[in-house]
Order: structure tokens, then C-alpha cells, then sequence
């Protein structure tokens, strides 16, 4: 049936392409900054807003203190992209080749 089809055809062809806009939609909620700095406050805000307030401003004092901040801010994102990282690249090659 049409149900069946579905299961054993469609969705393991799709699976690649549901990781990689998880992918996409994680990296973009997880570097949400503007949505942050106007709706929340600095006490529970997410990784973005304590990483600016870590920065205070352009001039920099301590730069060890800021890369570590930056490494611990993009660790999660580095994450997933090394975990889901074989399906993201099947996702964006499945749509090039033909044949």
C-alpha cells in the first residue's frame, strides 16, 4: 500500500535531507543573537549574549578568556556537525548526482 511504500522507499531516501536541515535549523537557533539580545536578559540568555558580554565590547584585555569562550560557545554546533556529519554530506550530494 501506499503507507508501506512510504516507510520502505521514501523515508530512507529522505533521511539525509531531515538531517541536514536539523542541522541547518540547529546551527541557527544556536547562533540566534539579535532574538536573544531583545527578548531575554543577560542572566538567561543564551551562549551568544554571555560570549558578547565576555568580549566587553572591541577592545580586548584578556584573549585567552575570549577564545576559550568562543571554543566552549561553538563546541555543541562542532558537535553535531561530527556526529551527523556522514548524512549531512549524503544530504547535500544526494540532489547533485545524476544516474
Amino acid at each position: 500500500g501506499m503507507l508501506r511504500t512510504y516507510w520502505n522507499v521514501l523515508l530512507p531516501i529522505s533521511i539525509p535531507s531531515f538531517v541536514v536541515v536539523l542541522i541547518w535549523q540547529f546551527t541557527n537557533a544556536w547562533n540566534d543573537f539579535l532574538f536573544a539580545v531583545f527578548f531575554s536578559s543577560s542572566s538567561n540568555g543564551p551562549v551568544t549574549v554571555a560570549l558578547n558580554n565576555l568580549a566587553n565590547g572591541a577592545l580586548l584585555q584578556n584573549y585567552g578568556v575570549s577564545m576559550a569562550g568562543a571554543l566552549l560557545a561553538s563546541l555543541p554546533t562542532l558537535l553535531v556537525y561530527i556526529l551527523l556529519g556522514k548524512y549531512f554530506v549524503g544530504g547535500l550530494m544526494s540532489g547533485s548526482v545524476k544516474g
